[in-house]
């Protein structure tokens, strides 16, 4: 899941190198904090959210594969 999530994020900011994803892992839910640079933000989140509410989708139906529950945090 950090994987997938870091290289969406790679593709989608100017700086790559900036960015970074931490897992947090508990008993049945796992937090990734993605941080970027300040510059990237907005193109992270997009318009109204639309962006990061995409990615989200994307890692709640991989992670229901793998029947556990992961959030997304974007970290300023």
């Amino acid at each position: 899941m950090k994987d997938l999530i870091s290289y969406i994020a790679q593709a989608l900011v100017d700086r790559p190198e900036d960015v970074s994803v931490s897992e947090i892992e508990g008993n049945q839910t796992s937090v990734l904090e993605l941080k970027v640079a300040k510059e990237d933000l907005g193109k992270v989140i997009g318009k109204q959210g639309r962006t990061a509410r995409a990615m989200r989708t994307i890692l709640s139906a991989a992670s229901a594969k793998l029947k556990k529950r992961t959030v997304l945090e974007i970290i300023e």
